[in-house]
C-alpha cells in the first residue's frame, strides 16, 4: 500500500513515537509498502510548544498537507499525534471523505495536566473528539484499550511494540572496573532510568528513592537542569544513542520506569533485551508487559520493586524480550489501517484529478513571456 503518515513527533525529537514509527516504516518498506511522512521538519512555520520548547508545532499546514495528499495518492492515511499537524490532517481527511486511522501513544490528558493546570476531563473530551471519526485507534496494550473504552472510545484496537534485540543485547554488558564501563567510579548496584527528562515522566519519583549504590539518569529534556540542581547525588549522563545507549542498558543492574503517562514504555523492552530487569509502578504499559514475565516487578512501592529486581535472572529478562518482534508490530499496524476499499479507490482519485483540472482551468494561465 501507499501510506501517508501525519505526525507532530519526528526527528530531531527522540521519543517513543518517533522510534516506534521509524522502525515500523523500515519493516513495512521491507514488505513493499511505500510511505509519505508529513512532519514539522518539512518546512512549515512552527512555534515551540509552551513549557516544552524542543517540540515544534506546525502552523497553517492544511494546504500543504492537502497538496501532498493529492500528489502521493495514498491508499491509507495514519495520524500519529493529536497536535497541530494531526488536527490539520484530520480536517483534510474529513473534508475529502477519506478514511483514516490514528494512534494513542501518550496518556494525553494526564500529560497536559502535569504541565498545565487543566482538568483531565477536559483533556479526555478533546482526545475523544479528535479520535471520534478514526476507523481504528491503535493503542499499545490491553489495559490502555480498556481505559479508553471506559472513557467512551468505541473504535480502539491493540497494537503492540517490538524491540531491537541485536542492538539491545546482554553481550554489551561491561562489568565494574572493566575498560569502557559507562558507570566507572560509581558505587554498585546501578539503578538506571532512560528517557526524556520531563515532568510527565515522573522521574522525580525515581531520583527521590533511598536506594543502595547509584542512581543514574540518561536523557535530556526541560526538567534536566532543575533535577541536577535539586539532586546532586544523582548522576545525570545526558543523552546517549546507539551502541553507547545499549551499553548503558546492559551495564545497569536494574532499570527503573516511574512514568504514569506512557501507554507502553519502549525502554522497558530495551532494558529487558539487554538483560536488565525492570521496576515500575502498576500503571498502563508496565501492567501489560511485566507481570508473569519474571523479568521485572511492578508495585506501588517503587523502592521495593527496585530491590526485588536485584534478585531476578538477567537471562530470563533477555528471553522474555525476544518474544517482541518489530516485524509482528509492523504487520499489526498494516492490519489496523483503514484504507479506502479497493473498488472505491479508482473513483476517489479520478474525482480528485477532475477537481484539480477544473481548478487549474478556472485559475487560467499564469506567468508571462
Amino acid at each position: 500500500m501507499r501510506i501517508m503518515l501525519i505526525t507532530d513527533a519526528w526527528e530531531p525529537q527522540v521519543n517513543g513515537v518517533v522510534r516506534t514509527m521509524k522502525r515500523v516504516i523500515a519493516e513495512c518498506e521491507k514488505m513493499g509498502h511505500e510511505w509519505e511522512v508529513v512532519s514539522p521538519a518539512d518546512g512549515f512555520t512552527t512555534v515551540p510548544l509552551p513549557t516544552y520548547s524542543e517540540i515544534k508545532l506546525a502552523l497553517f499546514a492544511r494546504k500543504q498537507i492537502t497538496e501532498r495528499f493529492e500528489s502521493f495518492q495514498p491508499d491509507a492515511v495514519h495520524i500519529a499525534t493529536e497536535g497541530t499537524l494531526g488536527l490539520a490532517g484530520r480536517a483534510m481527511c474529513l473534508k475529502e471523505k477519506h478514511p483514516f486511522s490514528t494512534s494513542y501513544h501518550t496518556r494525553f490528558p494526564e500529560y497536559v495536566s502535569a504541565r498545565i493546570p487543566i482538568p483531565t476531563a477536559w483533556g479526555y473530551g478533546y482526545v475523544r473528539w479528535f479520535h471520534k471519526y478514526s476507523g481504528k485507534v491503535m493503542v499499545a496494550t490491553p489495559s490502555m484499550r480498556k481505559e479508553l473504552e471506559e472513557h467512551r472510545f468505541n473504535n480502539v484496537v491493540s497494537w503492540t511494540r517490538g524491540v531491537d534485540t541485536e542492538l539491545f543485547n546482554p553481550s554489551r554488558r561491561i562489568e565494574e572496573g572493566q575498560p569502557g564501563d559507562p558507570f566507572a567510579g560509581l558505587p554498585r548496584p546501578i539503578f538506571l532510568n532512560v528517557g526524556r527528562v520531563a515532568v510527565e515522566k515522573n522521574i522525580e519519583a525515581f531520583v527521590e528513592l533511598d536506594l543502595p549504590g547509584s542512581k543514574v539518569v540518561v536523557g535530556e529534556g526541560p526538567q534536566l537542569a532543575e533535577l541536577k540542581k535539586k539532586y546532586p547525588k544523582v548522576h545525570f549522563l545526558g543523552a546517549k544513542f546507539g551502541e553507547d545507549l545499549a551499553t548503558c542498558f546492559a551495564s545497569a543492574d536494574v532499570f527503573c520506569f516511574p512514568s504514569l503517562t506512557d501507554t507502553f514504555g519502549l525502554v522497558i523492552l530495551e532494558a529487558m533485551a539487554a538483560g536488565t530487569p525492570v521496576a515500575a509502578f502498576d500503571a498502563p504499559g508496565p501492567r501489560d508487559i511485566i507481570p508473569g514475565s519474571d523479568a521485572g516487578v511492578i508495585s506501588e512501592d517503587l523502592k521495593q520493586a527496585c530491590l526485588d529486581c536485584l534478585k531476578l535472572s538477567r537471562d530470563t529478562a533477555r528471553t522474555y524480550a525476544e518474544g517482541y518482534s518489530w516485524r509482528a508490530c509492523a504487520e499489526a499496524f498494516i492490519e489496523n489501517l483503514d484504507p479506502l476499499p479497493v473498488p472505491e479507490r479508482k473513483r476517489f482519485w479520478q474525482k480528485i484529478r477532475l477537481r484539480r483540472r477544473k481548478k487549474r482551468a478556472t485559475a487560467g494561465p499564469t506567468g508571462s513571456e
